[in-house]
């Protein structure tokens, strides 16, 4: 049952000042608009659907990329045995699948766009319909990796805007705040698509962690 809360939009700027800079850089992952930093989401985003554990899956993605596997072009480049060493540390059950899984869409992301998930965007002509069908193309991504990739590269991507994925829409129906990502744009802004970000993420960690007793004391902080 949704929460009644009397002011929600001084509840958002709560829920955005408390939860952190959106979901990937709250985990020290930046939403930049360069290869690199584009790149290392869609690894996030790979890593974390299915984990049974956001923070693992995010501390997973800094592993690989602080090992220098920072690029698609460097992932790809890179031997699998290494990957998966790397990430028996922070999923030993799907540890190998995971490093097959990043290595073929890296491969393929360097093969068809140069690294660059920009050029994939002009192929699309900036239209998310057409960009969530080329990230589909490539291998190890479905349509959840796709969501995951889009809550965060809204920020520099605005077509994309304004989305929420599954977990942060579950969150806002249980707080009171929303049925759809337009709500919850409507309660940020509409061209605040940074701070609508920030608050998507904060909704999906709120829902993953079983945060909502906590969240809920914001609304009268």
């Amino acid at each position: 049952m949704a929460v009644q809360i009397p002011d929600r939009r001084r509840f958002v700027r709560q829920l955005v000042r408390h939860g952190g800079r959106g979901f990937a850089e709250e985990y020290g992952l930046p939403v930049l608009n360069n290869p690199a930093n584009l790149y290392q989401l869609l690894s996030l985003a790979q890593l974390l659907r299915g984990s049974t554990d956001h923070r693992r899956a995010a501390a997973a993605a800094r592993a690989l990329r602080d090992r220098g596997w920072n690029t698609a072009a460097r992932m790809a480049a890179s031997p699998a045995g290494e990957r998966a060493a790397v990430l028996r540390s922070y999923d030993q059950r799907r540890a190998a699948t995971l490093a097959d899984r990043v290595g073929a869409t890296a491969t393929a992301l360097t093969e068809r766009y140069g690294g660059d998930l920009r050029r994939l965007r002009t192929a699309a002509r900036r239209d998310p319909a057409a960009e969530r069908s080329l990230l589909r193309e490539l291998p190890g991504v479905d349509g959840g990796v796709v969501d995951l990739f889009f809550r965060d590269v809204q920020v520099v991507w605005a077509e994309i805007g304004p989305f929420a994925d599954r977990r942060a829409l579950t969150a806002a129906r249980r707080l009171g705040l929303g049925d759809s990502a337009q709500d919850l744009a409507d309660l940020t802004g509409r061209r605040e698509s940074e701070k609508l970000a920030w608050l998507v993420g904060a909704l999906a960690r709120i829902d993953l962690d079983g945060s909502y007793a906590q969240a809920r004391q914001l609304a009268t902080a």
